[in-house]
């Protein structure tokens, strides 16, 4: 087997709180490695908000998900930070010695001093068509990332999005629009399914995908999928029950499954943390855990007077990272240095 990444601390979770996390430690000289099991940074402030404006963080009056999480990455910039994204953390075992041994389900090995789980309210994985063989076709025929389908995948095919969310409809008519203009690389056919015909997106984009489905560019049919049609290996349809009852067959070349994301804790109840109301509990003056050298920030943890904002996740960091350090040499955890007259920061930031 290959020997085991080693690092400082591993942050798990790749949200505001992990990267300001990366940050807090960086200023205090420890190496540190970032996992999530999202294929992006930016946690689900880039999933729930990525294009919808934040008005608390401070000295930004406005800023959206994906805006505040590239900030944040140019500010961790000059520590060359490694991220290992579609890391989905499965094993976690303290040595005699005080290391951690973490492992992921797609075979990465760490060993490192500290971890600080910045995993907001768990592993968020896309939610499922729940028809019986469909897993099958994933990543040939079956896709749940708009922003991962290939041009292959698309070009001349059937094409059907599932969902009421605003990235389904945004997709779908994205899609549509192409073969209107008949752009290169255009579906065929794009189909929009969903249970009902009600949305959970914004007004101006319901809008806008009824006017597509009025002109006939868009189709949507309102039922639950059922079951498959298959011919050898290739998905060829899907079968829908409508809303009165009838059976309604589709042509399928494509399935897009945009129907939004579940947070999952996943195998976090297993690693022997003390947890209430599936929360991982932390005393406040470091942010450790039960476990000595586990640390935790952000909408996982729970504390009395717990906010779950991302400001009160920096300040979090903040302290963890003194923790850290104290933790990986006991007694010390560093004098408090101030960025603005520090030689040393200035050095590590580059300026």
């Amino acid at each position: 087997m290959a020997s085991p990444i080693q690092t400082d601390a591993l942050i798990i979770g790749a949200g505001p709180a992990g990267l300001f996390q990366v940050f807090e430690l960086g200023l205090r000289e420890i190496s540190s490695h970032v996992v999530d099991a999202r294929p992006f940074a930016g946690g689900q402030c880039v999933e729930l908000y990525g294009d919808k404006p934040i008005y608390d963080i401070p000295a930004l009056p406005a800023c959206t998900g994906r805006e505040l999480t590239e900030r944040l990455l140019e500010q961790i910039r000059p520590f060359a930070t490694t991220f290992h994204f579609d890391q989905l953390v499965s094993h976690i075992a303290r040595g005699d010695d005080g290391r951690f041994d973490v492992r992921t389900r797609a075979g990465l090995h760490f060993d490192c001093g500290a971890i600080v789980l910045a995993a907001g309210v768990g592993a968020f994985v896309p939610r499922t068509l729940k028809v019986a063989g469909l897993d099958a076709f994933e990543g040939r025929q079956l896709f749940h990332h708009a922003d991962r389908v290939p041009a292959e995948a698309l070009e001349g095919k059937q094409v059907l999005v599932s969902g009421a969310t605003e990235q389904a409809l945004a997709f779908a008519a994205r899609l549509c629009d192409a073969v209107a203009r008949r752009a290169p690389g255009a579906p065929a056919r794009v189909t929009l399914i969903h249970r009902r015909d009600a949305f959970d997106a914004a007004d101006d984009t319901v809008a806008a995908f009824r006017t597509a489905c009025s002109a006939g560019a868009l189709h949507f049919v309102a039922g639950q999928p059922t079951g498959l049609q298959v011919d050898g290996d290739r998905l060829t349809g899907l079968t829908l029950l409508d809303a009165t009852g009838a059976t309604v067959s589709l042509p399928v070349d494509t399935v897009v499954v945009l129907q939004g994301l579940s947070p999952k804790l996943g195998p976090l109840a297993d690693w022997g943390l003390a947890l209430e109301r599936r929360q991982v509990q932390v005393e406040t003056a470091k942010f450790q855990t039960s476990v000595p050298g586990l640390f935790a920030i952000g909408d996982v943890v729970h504390y009395p007077g717990k906010q779950r904002l991302i400001l009160s996740a920096f300040h979090e960091a903040t302290l963890a990272a003194a923790g850290v350090a104290g933790h990986l040499i006991p007694g010390d955890d560093g004098p408090l240095e101030y960025t603005t007259s520090s030689p040393r920061i200035h050095k590590l930031l580059g300026v």
